[in-house]
């Protein structure tokens, strides 16, 4: 039987169930938080609101989160671990990687192939380390790799990036989702270059692909293999609800359900709107940007849509546990 890691531990594919496959319990700036925050973060109250945030989400029938906070999004597991023991009906699935859309951290700027003291690879030295022996000294293991290939494509740091996480799939075998760019169609650009570095593409999740309704440019995604993330529901400023349930379902009658993956790029907090009032605005301006909006709104209206319960189960139960296999 497969197994994979999870924040309390390794468990069985088949018990992962309903999983939604891009979801974050934080998302957060570390120094700000660790300099300013106390004008905007309480622990304990932000650790309650997560842990009922997520039961929520388990009384509506999802088993898995998949949580792409790696470094520069502020992953810090101890947390999450805590949510995590407080929430035991719910799996959370840790990455390893970094997020950029352009410029490295200046920690690898200067040690690498192409840098000034040359050397290895040491993002993927880190994150061979996350996968095998786990993160930090948490005894977490990461079960996949997080990168990105934004609007401005593969600049050299970003490149950089890729190219580590390629070194680290080869390596390990463990899936990569990309976080990109639908309107500038950059998950093309990435896919190319993950190809030119030997990455098996059927392990790839292309994110944020559902905030575009050119079924070309998906299908180009899917025939190489590859997952759609169509996991930005509730984010309408990037695309309506209505506009993602109705690409959804064409996709699915023209036979590619077993190629796409449902989720909200949702947080339990994300400190980009910090504050009583930010989170007021945000909330004005993405009503629907919360973990719930699927289970309650999405799925009836992709039945009402023509999506068949089996299919729903293979966007939800077949496709992400195929990816972690």
């Amino acid at each position: 039987m497969a197994q994979v890691e999870t924040v309390r531990g390794p468990v069985d594919t088949s018990a992962l169930g309903r999983t939604l496959m891009h979801e974050h319990v934080f998302v957060l700036s570390t120094e700000i938080l660790q300099n300013y925050g106390g004008d905007w973060w309480d622990e304990e109250e932000r650790v309650t609101d997560a842990i009922a945030k997520l039961q929520a989400l388990v009384e509506r029938g999802i088993t898995t989160v998949v949580d792409p906070t790696v470094i520069g999004l502020g992953r810090y597991i101890p947390r999450v671990q805590r949510i995590a023991d407080a929430v035991p009906e719910l799996n959370i699935i840790a990455a390893t990687g970094l997020y950029t859309f352009d410029e490295l951290p200046h920690h690898f700027e200067y040690r690498g192939p192409g840098t000034i003291l040359e050397g290895p690879e040491l993002m993927a030295d880190l994150f061979i380390r996350d996968i095998r022996e786990g993160i930090a000294d948490t005894g977490v293991k990461a079960a996949f790799l997080k990168c990105v290939v934004e609007q401005k494509g593969l600049t050299p740091g970003v490149h950089r990036v890729v190219k580590a996480v390629a070194q680290t799939h080869r390596e390990t075998g463990v899936p990569i989702t990309c976080h990109t760019n639908a309107t500038a169609q950059s998950g093309l650009l990435a896919l190319q270059a993950f190809a030119e570095e030997g990455v098996d593409l059927t392990k790839v999740v292309i994110g944020h692909s559902g905030d575009t309704n050119d079924l070309d440019y998906l299908k180009k995604i899917m025939d190489q293999g590859a997952i759609a993330g169509m996991d930005r529901f509730g984010l309408d400023m990037y695309n309506s609800t209505a506009d993602r349930v109705a690409t959804i379902a064409t996709l699915v009658q023209q036979g590619y359900a077993d190629r796409l993956v449902l989720a909200h790029d949702a947080s339990c907090y994300i400190d980009y709107f910090s504050g009583e009032t930010s989170r007021q605005m945000l909330e004005a301006a993405a009503p629907n940007w919360h973990f719930n909006h699927i289970p309650d709104d999405v799925l009836p209206a992709l039945t009402a849509a023509g999506v068949s319960d089996a299919d729903l189960e293979l966007m939800l139960v077949g496709n992400p546990r195929r990816y972690f296999e």
